[in-house]
């Protein structure tokens, strides 16, 4: 799509190919302004159309130093830096430089991209390639392509930073076996909720009735089995609100958010102790466990309770709960400990 028939008529002329190669951006003009020849990259530019046998300034705004519409105007500005623009693209501005052939054989006017290099590379879909050599957009090309890969090795590692810091930070506040949260998440989420006065909340304290005898009969994997069972059904049985943890061997908390009426907390234990009675399968026999379920509520203080008060009244009402032959939920303040009904059937 590019050069001319024969070389430049001057003694020694350059080839077109070579001129190609070395100036992939040139124009070869004939004294009434033809374009004869036009280097590849140029074409391109023009979005692949043939150049030869149109004139120049069909092609080429020429704005600065001044406009030129004729080639004496034009070769006026021999050796002059040139600032012009295609007309099929005048958002981008190039630079050029034009030359007189001897023996009036016209003009070459050399072309190169101006100090939008970047904008124009991306909007004419150029590569190293099409450039010579020794143009000074190959460096900033080389420089460009270095700075978007540094770039995105930067963003890179961020995001794997990022990755890297949530998790430790869920690890942190995760219980490894179950999944849960553990009982630094916990504490933190009850502080937070304790600080805002507002905020209704029950705390339930469950300890696992008979998990002792699964770890000593059946070996710490039944009981591991058996707490990732207890796990499971907090996980079904809890809102999106509320927060479930592990914080002990076989003891585990819970947040219930806005529930504080007796009736809903007795039913929401009741049914906890249901279902963790539901044997457990681990290698062919059965795992038995039961649950004992002591409850503070915020509603049943005269004033705010801090969270050890709200914890250690728990522990009490479980202990109650224990007491009075386990499988049992006792609420602080209320008496006596209560045993769910029996399963139907």
């Amino acid at each position: 799509m590019s050069g001319y028939a024969g070389g430049l008529d001057v003694p020694g002329a350059i080839g077109p190919a070579v001129l190609d190669r070395l100036l992939p951006m040139h124009l070869r003009i004939a004294a009434d302004g033809t374009i004869l020849g036009s280097g590849p990259t140029l074409v391109q530019m023009c979005g692949g159309e043939r150049l030869d046998g149109m004139s120049v300034f069909d092609v080429l705004e020429l704005r600065r130093p001044g406009a030129a519409a004729d080639m004496p105007a034009l070769m006026a500005l021999a050796g002059q830096r040139l600032t012009l623009a295609l007309r099929v693209a005048p958002d981008h501005p190039l630079r050029g430089v034009v030359a007189a052939l001897p023996r009036g054989g016209g003009a070459l006017l050399d072309v190169s991209l101006g100090p939008g290099f970047a904008r124009a590379v991306t909007h004419f879909g150029l590569t190293i390639s099409d450039f010579s050599p020794c143009d000074q957009t190959v460096e900033l090309l080389y420089l460009q392509e270095a700075n978007a890969a540094i770039g995105r090795l930067s963003r890179q590692l961020t995001e794997r930073i990022s990755i890297a810091r949530a998790t430790a930070e869920r690890q942190a506040l995760t219980d490894p076996l179950t999944g849960l949260a553990n009982r630094r998440a916990m504490d933190a989420e009850l502080s937070r909720l304790l600080a805002d006065p507002e905020a209704r909340l029950s705390l339930l304290h469950i300890d696992l009735d008979f998990f002792k005898q699964v770890n000593d009969t059946r070996g710490h994997a039944a009981g591991d089995r058996v707490l990732l069972a207890v796990a499971d059904v907090l996980r079904e049985e809890m809102r999106r609100m509320d927060l479930a943890a592990r914080v002990g061997g076989d003891e585990f908390l819970v947040i219930l958010r806005e529930t504080v009426a007796s009736d809903a907390l007795a039913a929401a234990a009741a049914r906890l102790i249901r279902r963790i009675e539901t044997p457990v399968a681990f290698e062919g026999a059965l795992c038995r466990v039961s649950a004992s379920i002591g409850i503070a509520t915020t509603d049943a203080y005269d004033h705010r309770p801090t969270a050890d008060r709200l914890i250690a009244d728990t522990d009490a009402a479980l202990y109650r709960a224990k007491e009075a032959g386990r499988a049992r939920f006792a609420i602080h303040g209320e008496a006596p400990p209560a045993r769910p009904p029996s399963r139907a059937g």
